[in-house]
């Protein structure tokens, strides 16, 4: 069993003893400290929390402890049900609420779950409120409310369909080029409340035909959910069948995007931001943002445009608020978290999805072809297995002296800038690992750039 506590929240596999796995105690401890740390932050007597899932087979028992615990710490709950990440954060905010809690585990199997947590403008907290929440889980000195002060709960299950006509909205959804190219689409919604989102969202943007591949939203993952290549071959065979122009797969909670081109080949979970971008810079020229272990494709297309690239800390809520500070137009991470600030500040993988369709009809080109008009990086991620007695710091350090010559980052972990790749090296916040994660042109130079790099970590240790 595992349970991981951290300043994003709580995560771990269902069942076990407390403390051990993510058990109906340890849910509601956590939930019982964010209620405190809301009514501290809000000052409000009662206030209101989102609480949305996604489909997994453990959704339905954690929203039910989550709900209660809320309602019995004295504050009300919006129950929406059947969700995805990005409506969450959008409900917060549309229902002017005080904060939202969204119950998924994102890509992890389905054994496990988590608690994601949220302010009142529907984003993570930050690192200092995440820190706090963990300290009053220790402190374990919370009171309950007597029953006429008891929390409430009311259903609304309508938020997906306001998130849907919000993307409609959007000036740069082109619903009619989308409606004339006649797209042929395959979506995998991995059994998830992609699966109730998807097939709505690509029907209003007008593509003539949509086939859908693991479209119950029943929580019995069919494949690992992590939208990587190695699990992506079923839409690649259905795509190539079907003879349809795109394929697109979502993670659990709808907030990574992947795409497989009309030829069967991935896209590249990299590439899904930088198309996005790309489209977005065309028609409103501006900075972007993405978290330090992305590609440099996005700085090359940023600059074409005439903006500045900005690379922040790992982690969503680094990457909002480096976006705030540089007034990105448009942002996100390389696994596919596309953030469109004109809709939301998070990672949305409906937006990205209305924008790549408007960036695809506009162009006139196959999806290949797209991609193919984009600088080719590849990604080499590995990692090393840390001892207990093992000085990471001292290893950093000694990293740093030997190529002080080099352009270094130390904003997380210890980025290395060459010419024209990179090597980040960090350690994990949640495994006694360090993650080592390098780009170059070639794969080749990819791989042997992160094996000289652990052969001097290995060395050093």
């Amino acid at each position: 069993m595992a349970l991981i506590k951290s300043i994003s929240g709580i995560r771990g596999t269902i069942g076990g003893k407390a403390g051990e796995g993510l058990t109906p105690i340890d849910i509601v401890k956590f939930t019982t400290a964010y209620s405190a740390f809301i009514r501290r932050r809000t000052g409000k007597e009662t206030p209101k929390i989102v609480v949305g899932r996604d489909a997994r087979i453990s959704g339905e028992m954690v929203q039910a402890l989550v709900t209660g615990t809320l309602m019995g710490c004295g504050l009300n709950v919006l129950d929406i049900g059947l969700s995805t990440t990005p409506t969450v954060e959008m409900a917060v905010t549309e229902a002017a609420t005080d904060g939202g809690i969204i119950l998924t585990a994102s890509h992890n199997p389905k054994e496990w779950n988590a608690l994601k947590l949220l302010n009142e403008k529907g984003e993570f907290l930050s690192a200092a409120d995440g820190a706090l929440i963990l300290d009053m889980v220790a402190e374990d000195r919370h009171e309950y409310a007597t029953v006429d002060r008891l929390g409430t709960c009311e259903s609304e299950e309508d938020f997906i369909s306001s998130h849907i006509e919000a993307i409609l909205d959007l000036a740069l959804v082109d619903k009619e080029a989308i409606r004339k190219a006649g797209f042929s689409v395959v979506v995998d919604c991995v059994n998830s409340s992609g699966a109730v989102a998807l097939p709505e969202l690509l029907e209003k943007l007008g593509v003539e035909q949509v086939y859908e591949i693991y479209c119950e939203p029943n929580g019995i993952f069919p494949h690992n959910p992590e939208p990587l290549p190695e699990h992506l071959e079923d839409l690649s065979r259905t795509v190539l069948s079907k003879k349809a122009d795109v394929g697109f797969v979502v993670d659990p909670d709808v907030d990574r995007l992947a795409i497989i081109s009309e030829n069967g080949k991935v896209f590249g979970e990299e590439y899904t931001l930088v198309a996005v971008s790309d489209y977005v810079l065309m028609h409103t020229p501006g900075n972007t943002v993405s978290n330090m272990s992305s590609s440099m494709a996005l700085k090359d297309v940023t600059e074409k445009h005439g903006g500045k690239y900005q690379a922040s800390a790992v982690g969503e809520v680094n990457v909002v608020e480096m976006m705030k500070k540089t007034n990105a137009v448009i942002g996100g991470e390389g696994n596919g978290g596309v953030i469109y600030p004109a809709l939301h500040y998070g990672r949305d993988a409906l937006v990205g999805i209305a924008l790549f369709l408007s960036h695809l009809a506009r162009s006139g080109k196959k999806c290949s072809a797209l991609r193919a008009s984009y600088p080719n990086y590849f990604i080499s991620k590995n990692k090393i297995q840390l001892k207990s007695e093992t000085n990471l710091d001292g290893i950093l350090e000694k990293i740093i002296e030997k190529y002080e010559q080099e352009n270094i980052s130390t904003i997380d972990g210890v980025k290395i800038i060459f010419d024209s790749e990179w090597v980040h090296l960090r350690k994990s916040n949640t495994e006694p690992i360090i993650r080592i994660i390098s780009e170059s042109r070639s794969e080749n130079e990819a791989k042997n750039l992160s094996n000289k790099f652990i052969a001097d970590i290995e060395h050093l240790m």
